[in-house]
This record gives C-alpha cells, sequence and structure tokens, in this order.
C-alpha cells in the first residue's frame, strides 16, 4: 500500500485557470495541499495568509479536511458582490421594464 495519494488543487480568475496535479502524504489536509502545490506562486493576489475557502468538487470544505485520492481542492475568491444583492437588483430592474411598457 502507498502511503501517498494523487489529487489536485484549482485556482481560478476570469483570465487564467490553473490545476496542479500532484502527489500528498496520506493525512494531507486541503489546506496543506494548497500549500504543496505552490500554486501561492503563480498567482500574485492569492495569500494562504488570508485563509481562503476551500472546496472539494464544488463543496466548502474545512482547512483541515483530510483529503482522499483523487479529489480535487478548489480555492474560492472572496465574493466582491452579495449575490442575493445582485438578483434583488435585477429583479428591480425587470420590474422598471415591465412597468415601463
Amino acid at each position: 500500500m502507498s502511503d501517498s495519494i494523487d489529487i489536485e488543487v484549482a485556482y481560478a480568475l476570469p483570465e487564467k485557470q490553473l490545476i496542479c496535479a500532484l502527489s500528498v502524504p496520506l493525512g494531507t489536509t486541503a489546506f496543506q495541499a494548497v500549500g504543496l502545490s505552490g500554486i501561492e506562486a503563480k498567482f500574485e493576489e492569492l495569500s494562504l495568509e488570508d485563509e481562503p475557502k476551500l472546496g472539494v468538487f464544488g463543496k466548502a470544505v474545512k482547512p483541515d479536511y483530510v483529503l482522499q485520492a483523487g479529489e480535487r481542492v478548489e480555492i474560492y475568491r472572496p465574493l466582491l458582490i452579495d449575490p442575493k444583492e445582485v438578483r434583488k437588483r435585477r429583479a428591480a430592474e425587470a420590474r422598471e421594464r415591465r412597468a415601463g411598457d
């Protein structure tokens, strides 16, 4: 039995995306995997000191989540605008358009 597992670490910006494949020791956490991937050095706006939100295949996980073989850790960017606020604005604009017709 191997003492390591193969995983991926992903980060994406609108203009640049990167998925790093790597082997990590059994018991590696999501946060440790991000550090081991070296992905922070490839994106100047990404800082592990800020403790970014992490997920595995689209589901949020805590930094101490222990990875399984084949999983992909995703690093999430902070939201610039609250999605609820965006929906409210769109709904208000749609009401205004309908009222103007």
